[in-house]
């Protein structure tokens, strides 16, 4: 497994990248098929002390990423409890992978769409209304099931993907009622 550690404001002390490597092989074992893993850590100017540490981790496993964010009032902590996440997430990833189906609420076909999307936190100096980051990911035909389990995997509240059924881009997202809806472009 390749791991990378970097610090967004901080830098990371030895040992916590000794400890965060050390945790990090725990993955590695629960899961043989994970290629990478990223570790980012930030300290972030609050007032809570409790929540000052985030540390933030993303592992590759064939493809299907798994993520999980978590604070502490030290990186020792946050690494603790984004271990206990991360662990969840395998677990979880490995029982669907069995084939242990979850029961799952209806997918409803929404017109017009009103989504709310998680929204990446604003660098510290960056104008409101910018756009500030862009990201690119390989896309692969998928059933919007299959999407909604990786959206869950990686605890995100939309996923877009490709539909493999109606073959165009759709985004499936969580809605407040534990249900699911998808959005499917229509040219006009």
């Amino acid at each position: 497994m390749d791991l990378v550690i970097k610090g967004k404001n901080i830098d990371v002390p030895d040992n916590a990248k000794e400890y965060i490597r050390k945790k990090a092989q725990k993955f590695d074992r629960r899961l043989e098929s994970i290629s990478k893993a990223k570790v980012e850590v930030s300290e972030e100017d609050t007032r809570s002390k409790e929540n000052r540490y985030v540390v933030e981790v993303t592992v590759d496993a064939q493809g299907t990423y798994l993520r999980g964010e978590e604070r502490g009032p030290d990186i020792f902590s946050a690494v603790d409890a984004v271990s206990t996440v991360m662990e969840k997430q395998i677990r979880r990833y490995k029982d669907r992978r069995r084939g242990q189906k979850r029961s799952r609420a209806k997918i409803s076909q929404v017109t017009p769409p009103e989504v709310e999307a998680e929204v990446e936190d604003l660098e510290t100096g960056a104008e409101e209304g910018k756009l500030i980051k862009f990201k690119k990911f390989p896309v692969e035909p998928m059933s919007a099931d299959e999407a909604i389990d990786r959206m869950e995997l990686l605890g995100h509240t939309f996923y877009l993907f490709f539909n493999a059924d109606s073959e165009q881009f759709g985004v499936v997202y969580k809605r407040s009622n534990t249900n699911y809806g998808l959005i499917e472009p229509e040219l006009t």
